[in-house]
This record gives structure tokens, sequence and C-alpha cells, in this order.
């Protein structure tokens, strides 16, 4: 009687596509948004023009992400169709090269010379441009751009985090509409540090500390020079 077992993993690469593009927008909508927020209330504006410009700048940050994510992956994406391109001539015009290099590729990875030869017969059997672009070029499905997708989840992501400064200019008087925000922000952001952390299989404490600390660097460094202008002004 044989007994078929199946086990099915779940890497956290597997979700680097989406993931970093997710992180990125989060992070930058919080940020972006509570340093503007900052950096104008430092200025001593009124809370409806602090509202505004977050709005703004949470409508243009959203399409910059956008725009930016899917033109940025877009070209990654024909880098490595370019590169797929090269090696379907190369594998009709030298296939025996191309099995050559195959063989140096699993030799290269500890296989002895015969058994090396014997498997890239096989990969090549079986679909060599498949055997080639993953083996030879490093692209895989889980891994391959994904412009669309990335421009998307940056967007969506974004919004969501712009959002969050907003809200609470909202519901803070506006004595406190600074601190309150820069706390707000940096509970956010350790928040998203630790639900990116734990979503990919990394450790907590350095993804929170990363985020948490440039977060705070930018949103000093904006009140203090809004504190400039508005004093200038």
């Amino acid at each position: 009687m044989s007994r078929h077992l199946s086990h099915a993993e779940r890497h956290a690469i597997s979700k680097v596509g989406w993931l970093r593009a997710a992180v990125l927008g989060a992070n930058d909508g919080i940020v972006s948004t509570a340093s503007l927020i900052v950096g104008v209330a430092a200025a001593a504006a009124t809370r409806e023009s602090i509202l505004l410009t977050g709005v703004a700048g949470l409508v243009a940050g959203a399409m910059s992400m956008a725009a930016g994510e899917y033109v940025s992956v877009s070209s990654q994406a024909d880098s490595e169709a370019a590169d797929i391109k090269r090696e379907r001539q190369e594998l009709a015009e030298t296939p025996e090269h191309e099995l050559e290099e195959l063989t140096a590729i699993y030799m290269a990875r500890g296989l002895d010379r015969e058994l090396a030869h014997k498997v890239a017969v096989q990969m090549t059997a079986h679909d060599a441009l498949a055997a080639h672009t993953r083996d030879e070029l490093g692209i895989v499905d889980h891994t391959a751009a994904k412009p669309i997708q990335a421009a998307l989840t940056s967007a969506a992501t974004f919004s969501v985090g712009a959002a969050l400064p907003l809200m609470t200019v909202l519901v803070v008087p506006a004595t406190l509409i600074i601190p309150a925000v820069c706390l707000a922000a940096l509970l956010f952001l350790a928040v998203l540090g630790g639900l990116g952390a734990q979503t990919g299989g990394a450790k907590l404490s350095p993804a929170i500390l990363r985020v948490t600390f440039w977060g705070a660097l930018a949103m000093g460094l904006t009140a203090g020079i809004g504190h400039l202008i508005g004093a200038a002004i």
C-alpha cells in the first residue's frame, strides 16, 4: 500500500510582491501626511488650513505613489521580458550551449558533472525556457514584476496611512494638534512595522524601531522648518 503525502509550505518570499508595495505605501502615507500636518501647524495655520493641506497631500500622494510604482515596476517587467525573449532566442539558435550552461549552473550548486548534466537534460526536455528563466535568470512567479498590483496596493495603503493623521486632527483640540499627530503617527508606524514584520515572518523589534525612528526624524525636521517659516512670515 503506497502513501502519497503532500506538504504545502507557505514561505514569506511568496508575499514579497504586494508586501513591499503595501508597507511602502502605508509608511509613506503616514510619514508624509503627518510631517505635512506638523509643518503647517508649526507655521500657526488654522485647523481648516491644516485639514485642506492634509487632504490635498493624501490625494496627490496616492496618485504619485500609484504612478511611480507602476512606472518603476513596469521598467522591471520590461527588463524581465527582454531577458526571457533573449533566452528563448538562444535556446532556438544554440541549444547545445544552453544545455551546457544549465549543467554548469547545477554543478555550481553542488552536483557532480554527470548528475548535473542528467538534470539539465531532463529539465530541458520538460520545459527548457522555464528552467533557464528560473535557474539562470532568477525569475519566478512570486517575485516577478506585477506593475498593476504594485500601483493599486501602494495607492490604497498610502490613502489608509494618510487618513490616520487626518483623523487625529479632527478629534483633538487645535492647541494639541502637533503633539497628538506626532504621537499618533509614531503609534501607527509602530503598528505598521509590527504587521509588516509578522506578515513577512521577520523579527518585530527591528522593524518597529526602523519605521518609528525614520518617521520621528522626518516629522521633527518638518516641524522645525515649519516653525522657522512661520516665524519668518
